[in-house]
């Protein structure tokens, strides 16, 4: 019997960034779930029309509240570690995935473009501009505002002016900048030498805004070699829309292929 998938979208996103990677493992036979993080629920544009009240508040610790349940939901609570889900996050969701292992929630992981836990930084100018744009203190808790330029800069920088404008028109959200300011605080921290399950790390080579070596960085943070496996994988001319930009099948057929190989494992 086949596996539960849970899908854990990331900031300016929601589920239906995951249709494609749905579609695909089910085909193959996954039972594949994908939660909306709070005020995340509905299609994207009427999510931009209509910014949810209360978004602007969304914190860290809400996003991870809901995410966990919905984990739970799915097996995270069985004792038997082969019957917990894997888990598939994209950016934040990559954090969340790597959290949920740290709690013994999931059968494998793959953060795939994740946002790095304990504060982990790198010299990378699209980085820090990134991340200074979000959590600037001077805009309170007002939302952060996508729109299709922003979005063609920094979320997918791989695609043509077309091509991104379609990607923003059918999948870009606005989003709460707490929820950032949240993964540099103490509710991002992991501890990196506890026992962990096998986790894929995949990143894409011009993402411009977890770049390749913050996520190589991260992957190589853990240091358990006995019960626990980390494997960094790089997709060349790949940017932070991996799962969805041209190639994304890929990118899917090397996770589909990574888990069905390590479906069945000890802990010890």
């Amino acid at each position: 019997m086949k596996k539960t998938i849970v899908f854990i979208h990331g900031m300016f996103q929601n589920p239906k960034s995951w249709e494609k990677w749905i579609a695909y493992f089910s085909e193959r036979g996954y039972n594949c779930v994908a939660p909306a993080w709070p005020y995340h629920e509905g299609s994207p544009e009427q999510l931009r029309q209509n910014p949810p009240a209360g978004l602007g508040d969304l914190m860290l610790d809400d996003v991870i509240a809901a995410m966990e349940s919905a984990v739970i939901s799915a097996g995270g609570n069985n004792p038997d570690i082969n019957a917990k889900p894997v888990i598939i996050g994209h950016s934040v969701g990559g954090l969340l995935a790597q959290l949920f292992v740290s709690k013994n929630l999931a059968s494998l992981a793959v953060p795939v473009s994740s946002v790095a836990p304990n504060m982990m930084m790198t010299l990378d100018w699209p980085f820090f501009k990134n991340v200074a744009t979000i959590t600037n203190p001077l805009k309170g808790d007002d939302p952060i505002l996508q729109t299709p330029e922003s979005f063609h800069e920094s979320f997918c920088n791989t695609l043509d002016e077309s091509a991104a404008k379609l990607a923003f028109e059918t999948y870009a959200t606005h989003d709460s900048r707490n929820v950032l300011r949240g993964c540099l605080g103490p509710s991002g921290h992991i501890d990196l030498d506890m026992p962990h399950v096998p986790m894929l790390f995949i990143s894409g080579k011009e993402d411009q805004i977890v770049p390749t070596e913050l996520v190589e960085k991260n992957s190589k943070a853990y240091t358990d070699d006995v019960s626990g496996l980390t494997t960094y994988r790089e997709f060349a001319g790949r940017s932070h829309y991996i799962c969805g930009e041209p190639g994304w099948e890929e990118v899917a057929d090397y996770v589909y292929q990574w888990i069905e190989k390590h479906q069945e494992h000890t802990v010890l």
